[in-house]
């Protein structure tokens, strides 16, 4: 595995998986899947804001979010984050908050910020990318 890091962030490239991952970390952590693009953008010496723009152009698979503005939450949008990431180690304690499928679905189906989860949650369904009103 190669990876960059910077102040908050952290990606890899996967050869043996041709995989693109990162995590994002501060009042929390996010992990995405991000494109070769995205990867090859990413310089240790860019300013903090600037990565973190660029990865969360990518496809969220994990959130757990800390930030005072309410009780700490756990989303998990591709349930295989952990196989996906396993350099990340982020594992749910047990007694985290998680939120549920239902309320994970919904909001991929109605925030355009989470419309990249949506062919994947849809197939793990058996949607075949439809919704279950189409």
């Amino acid at each position: 595995m190669e990876f960059k890091e910077g102040i908050g962030w952290k990606a890899c490239y996967d050869q043996e998986r041709n995989l693109y991952t990162a995590k994002i970390s501060g009042m929390g952590s996010t992990l995405l899947e991000i494109t070769k693009d995205i990867y090859d953008a990413l310089s240790p010496d860019m300013k903090g804001a600037e990565a973190i723009d660029l990865l969360n152009q990518g496809r969220k698979l994990y959130m757990s979010v800390c930030d005072r503005c309410g009780p700490p939450y756990t989303i998990v949008f591709d349930s295989d984050y952990e196989k996906l990431c396993p350099w990340a180690e982020v594992h749910i304690a047990p007694d985290e908050h998680v939120w549920s499928e239902a309320l994970t679905d919904a909001a991929v189906e109605l925030f355009a910020s989470e419309e990249k989860n949506r062919e994947q949650r849809r197939k793990k369904k058996g949607l075949d990318g439809k919704t279950n009103n189409q």
